[in-house]
């Protein structure tokens, strides 16, 4: 029988999660090593962000006793960052930096603009202790202040486990004093592509024969998406050859099989022949581009077979291989699910989900190439996936459709102003919830 796409990707994403018991230890990294890597436990904040109460503006700190009052009040010494300032007495107002301490006794900062006069004295200025400022009266209670633990409050937890570390949760961390991170270890993958036609780039070329794409195709989008990739020899159509390197493969030494082209239903699809006894089931998936499959163990260690065709290798990396990586180690982040309108029409066979290849801007799709397995110049152009579900056999310009962005738009910052859905690789479909890219 026939899966769905969706079924496909539940049968990826629980063969992974099968073999994710064997995996490594976490490893623990500097946070200057960690950017793309997914915490392998929570983190508690060992400070309260901020760890005191500061000055967010520039200005001057006022005692809780003088918050009502316009009497001029005298100024003390000025308060920069980096200090732990003495306390403030009535009647007194502490010129303070942004970011500086606030002292004992201070409950708010009035921003210089609003003092009289509005400028700092100077050292000299306030040698003598005697100088005024006066400020308006009627000063709410915390105006302009930082509470400490505003942000987060120490012993809170700062990451979840599983969170994808980017610039801004490393900034986090290192707010809180935390130097190094506990992260999931690099989903690894041996990578091999099959086939007594194709060829190494950079080799002469033979007649009748091809330069392999899918190793290069695939290692990019596998280290891309954070997984360490080991490359195979080329291997050509030899079942038992085959079958001998996949005997060496040992337990624990890697963490996917991923093969390409063999698994179809020519005369010589030399996967499906190595391993026609072994705990690895080939498919058939309702899919354009990708539609033959093949998932299992060999020795315990979980085994992906993808069409030859390059295409078909990446719309299945794609439609897959990606959502169940994230789903089961974290990384990648999940593609951004978008719809789109079409700028023509389209069809599709209806007993498939067909992936088409197109350009994304500003809310509107337009196809690149045809529907060809073999297109890699058209695939180059793209920078989305368009999704034309089982049951749509024909679609006029205009019709709304979904799409996956796999790229910025050449030559253009990524398209803006559309609501983004964020891919879920547990359901194979779209949150519910949406939101506006900035």
């Amino acid at each position: 029988m026939r899966r769905t796409v969706a079924e496909h990707q539940a049968a990826v994403a629980g063969l992974l999660q099968a073999g994710s018991g064997t995996r490594r230890a976490a490893e623990v990294l500097a946070l200057r090593d960690a950017p793309g890597r997914a915490l392998a436990e929570d983190v508690k904040a060992p400070v309260s962000l901020p760890p005191f109460d500061n000055a967010q503006m520039d200005g001057y700190a006022v005692h809780a006793a003088d918050l009502a009052g316009t009497a001029p009040l005298t100024v003390a010494d000025p308060i920069p960052a980096g200090i732990a300032p003495p306390p403030l007495a009535p009647g007194t107002a502490a010129p303070i930096m942004t970011g500086a301490m606030l002292p004992a006794g201070a409950a708010a900062v009035v921003p210089i603009e609003r003092a009289d006069p509005d400028r700092f004295y100077s050292d000299a200025e306030l040698a003598d202790g005697t100088v005024t400022v006066r400020l308006p009266g009627g000063i709410d209670f915390g105006l302009f202040v930082r509470k400490a633990g505003s942000d987060i409050a120490a012993g809170g937890t700062a990451l979840r486990a599983g969170t994808l570390l980017g610039a801004a949760q490393l900034g986090l961390l290192a707010a809180c004093g935390v130097g190094e991170v506990r992260v999931a270890p690099r989903f690894r993958v041996l990578l091999l592509s099959t086939g007594d036609e194709v060829t190494e780039p950079g080799a002469d070329l033979a007649p009748g024969r091809i330069y392999d794409a899918n190793t290069t195709l695939l290692e990019a989008a596998l280290r891309e998406a954070g997984a360490d990739v080991t490359r195979h020899r080329l291997l050509g159509d030899d079942p038992a050859v085959l079958r001998d390197d996949l005997a060496t493969i040992a337990a624990g030494s890697t963490d996917l099989v991923l093969s390409t082209g063999g698994i179809s239903q020519g005369a010589y699809e030399v996967v499906k022949q190595a391993l026609a006894d072994s705990r690895v089931e080939f498919s058939s998936v309702a899919l354009q581009p990708g539609g033959p499959q093949a998932h299992g163990t060999l020795a315990g260690i979980p085994f992906l077979g993808f069409p030859g065709n390059p295409v078909s290798a990446i719309v299945s990396f794609e439609m897959f291989l990606r959502p169940a990586l994230s789903r089961v180690t974290g990384v990648p982040a999940p593609r951004p699910v978008l719809g789109a309108v079409l700028a023509e029409g389209v069809d599709s066979p209806p007993a498939k989900h067909q992936v088409r290849r197109g350009i994304y801007r500003e809310g509107t799709v337009s196809l690149v190439g045809g529907p060809e397995s073999h297109l890699l110049h058209a695939l180059a152009a793209a920078n989305c996936l368009v999704h034309l579900p089982e049951g749509v056999a024909s679609l006029p310009a205009g019709s709304r459709v979904e799409v996956t962005l796999i790229g910025p738009i050449p030559g253009e910052p990524l398209a803006s102003g559309a609501p983004i859905a964020v891919h879920r690789a547990a359901s194979g479909g779209m949150d519910s919830a949406e939101r506006t890219p900035t």
